[in-house]
């Protein structure tokens, strides 16, 4: 049984495509005028005993990664270390977030942490927090911190 009256009916007018694509385009132009939070983060490395061979540094975002697979990764010139044998690192365009980050002093610049007969590390090495583990590297938790939207500094020591 239909009802007489209960729905009106309109004429729909069609949508010309110059409209669809001004609508599309104001829609995309705000999508990307959004601000994007974006972060630096220094890492000053303390402790860099000689100018010889790079330090090279490793970022973490996540307990799962930490700490072999490298979120992102920075190297300098151990020559560029200060008078009281500091290094200084940024890490630009981070997401604010949860990270750890470990560092070693590659005296031979071949781009990897030598390690001796036993598996222990022979080039001075360092984490976040300067996080220290027992038979292995350190958890990410004692390791992480937390990068604002500001931004942060933090400091490491690297020694073996």
């Amino acid at each position: 049984m239909a009802r007489s009256g209960a729905f009106r009916t309109r004429s729909v007018q069609p949508v010309s495509s110059t409209a669809v694509s001004s609508a599309l385009a104001l829609a995309a132009a705000c999508a990307l005028s959004a601000p994007v939070a974006a972060a630096d983060l220094t890492v000053v490395v303390h402790n860099v005993q000689s100018g010889e061979g790079q330090v090279m540094l490793g970022l973490f975002d996540s307990a799962s990664s930490f700490p072999k697979n490298v979120a992102r990764g920075l190297q300098a010139a151990a020559a560029a270390r200060d008078a009281s044998g500091r290094v200084t690192l940024v890490v630009r365009n981070l997401s604010p977030g949860s990270y750890a980050v470990s560092a070693y002093h590659d005296l031979d610049a071949n781009g990897r942490l030598n390690s001796n007969l036993l598996g222990l590390p022979s080039e001075p090495y360092g984490f976040s927090n300067n996080a220290r583990g027992t038979m292995g590297p350190p958890s990410f938790q004692a390791a992480a911190f937390v990068v604002p939207e500001q931004g942060l500094t933090i400091e490491l020591r690297v020694q073996q």
